[in-house]
């Protein structure tokens, strides 16, 4: 126990530290930016008790655009101390379910080059962000935006790592690879009916001959959307959650981060 002399002097720095921390908060900001003359609305997310410059990731969202899921993802990247921006590919308001999502995806997937200029300007977005280390950049994307993020890095953007989540990895111009100039995770499930045995092989050996540093892990008996809640637990229609590969794939993205910005947070 502290002397009472120390203890009353303690006390008022105790005070102090405890506002701080019950104050802090993750704070989360719509913004508006332009791709091509398309007004889009990314959202931007950060801890409030961070300064300065900060180790930053961009999230790219599935299919059916910027949605709760992505923003979810967000605030935990957030709460470990990134700078994170959701960006939006689509554009303001753009919000498709399905069927009408598939055909909005397949628009970006047919035409790899306005994907690649809605990809390059959320990353703009998020190096515009005064927390910004411009130096510091990670990519994550989900299903669409997981082949979202491998386009981004074909592009030959400036960022130190991309990550997909279960991502569609076909590659249609395979000398891209050697764009890349980030460390590549690809996440994906065994069993998902969605990417072909081909596509996996053509990844690979785009990635290999390319001499691009990555890494793909497989998860046994998770099929495409395995992070995704709403998915549903069937895995019969290809797509479904899957807790433990969720939980598995996550682990691989903060230890991933942890060795991109070693030390750096």
């Amino acid at each position: 126990m502290y002397p009472k002399t120390f203890r009353l002097l303690l006390s008022p720095f105790v005070l102090l530290l405890n506002y701080a921390v019950a104050s802090a908060e993750v704070l989360e900001t719509a913004v508006d930016y332009q791709s091509g003359g398309v007004a889009c609305e990314g959202m931007h997310v950060v801890d409030s008790a961070k300064l300065g410059k900060l180790p930053s990731v961009l999230i790219v969202h599935q299919w059916t655009g910027l949605s709760e899921n992505e923003k979810m993802r967000a605030r935990m990247l957030a709460e470990a101390g990134y700078n994170v921006f959701a960006a939006d590919i689509y554009g303001k308001g753009i919000r498709p379910q399905p069927p009408a999502a598939g055909e909005e995806a397949g628009k970006y997937k047919a035409d790899r080059k306005l994907f690649r200029e809605r990809l390059n300007a959320g990353l703009e977005a998020l190096r515009r962000d005064a927390h910004t280390d411009p130096d510091r950049i990670a990519a994550i994307g989900y299903c669409f935006g997981g082949t979202g993020v491998i386009e981004l890095a074909r592009s030959g953007a400036a960022v130190k790592g991309i990550v997909s989540f279960h991502g569609g990895l076909d590659s249609p111009a395979p000398a891209d690879g050697l764009n890349i100039k980030a460390k590549v995770l690809a996440l994906h499930g065994a069993d998902d009916p969605f990417v072909k045995a081909a596509d996996l092989k053509a990844f690979e050996d785009e990635m290999r001959a390319a001499k691009v540093d990555y890494k793909l892990i497989q998860y046994p008996g998770a099929v495409h959307s395995f992070t995704q809640k709403a998915a549903g637990n069937d895995n019969s229609k290809g797509a479904a959650y899957n807790a433990a590969a969720d939980k598995a794939s996550w682990e691989e993205l903060t230890r991933f981060l942890n060795g991109l910005f070693a030390k750096s947070k």
